[in-house]
């Protein structure tokens, strides 16, 4: 039965755990429903539960004393979300905030815990998506702090183009509504300097709109704008 919801369950960020353990996981997953403008977790919350999102989206986001808003990451069907630390008691530094009415599987880190502790192999797969996590963190910082405000924005839309992308010949669909306001947050830049940078890259004929949304025509531009490394699709992700 579990490997039946196993197969008509997405992936996402945690393919990387064989058939078998993604079953262990299903077993201990608790279903919740969360409402489109509901949060999973707020920043300062203990993190004593993971996330898998069987429908829906959620954003991570973190805050200023200021109360500007960072987003860090977007999640959708097949990412777990959280920050695990087993064996820690710890708190959370971002807040989820489900952006879509979502379907939520909640694993209790108790249960993780035993089941790091009863099979090694298990273990290890988790060992992978945390690893994929800190790669992800690190190539984002990378992309924030070395190469200017363009370099971020052009890393930011190639990273939504590996998430929400849908290639039509030569150019690519990003299939989401993002509006200048998310992009400014995503980058830690204001809405101003995205709507003049946007204007660039659309004069050069990098980019173009189709009923709001995004269009990338010219990616390899936006690649050598940001000095892209070419990472795989699971760590150049929004």
């Amino acid at each position: 039965m579990n490997e039946i919801m196993n197969a008509a369950l997405p992936r996402g960020n945690t393919s990387c755990f064989s058939e078998q353990n993604f079953n262990r996981l299903l077993v201990t997953m608790k279903e919740k429903a969360y409402p489109e403008g509901t949060h999973l977790f707020w920043e300062g919350d203990f993190s004593d539960k993971l996330f898998y999102l069987k429908r829906g989206r959620v954003k991570l986001t973190k805050s200023t004393d200021e109360g500007k808003e960072l987003i860090l990451y977007m999640y959708g069907r097949g990412d777990m979300v959280g920050q695990a630390d087993p064996f820690f008691s710890s708190k959370h530094s971002f807040t989820a905030e489900v952006i879509e009415d979502s379907e939520v599987g909640v694993i209790e880190q108790k249960d993780l815990e035993i089941m790091i502790c009863q099979h090694c192999d298990f273990a290890i797969d988790f060992m992978k998506w945390m690893g994929i996590h800190h790669r992800l963190t690190q190539t984002k910082f990378r992309d924030l702090m070395m190469y200017g405000k363009p370099g971020a924005l052009c890393s930011t839309l190639i990273r939504l183009s590996n998430t929400y992308g849908e290639k039509h010949g030569d150019t690519i669909l990003i299939n989401k509504k993002i509006t200048h306001t998310d992009l400014s947050n995503m980058i830690g830049a204001t809405r101003e300097s995205v709507n003049r940078m946007l204007s660039d890259l659309r004069k050069k004929d990098a980019l173009e709109y189709e009923n709001g949304m995004i269009v990338i025509k010219d990616l390899v531009m936006l690649q050598d704008i940001c000095h892209c490394e070419l990472c795989p699709n699971e760590i150049c992700r929004i």
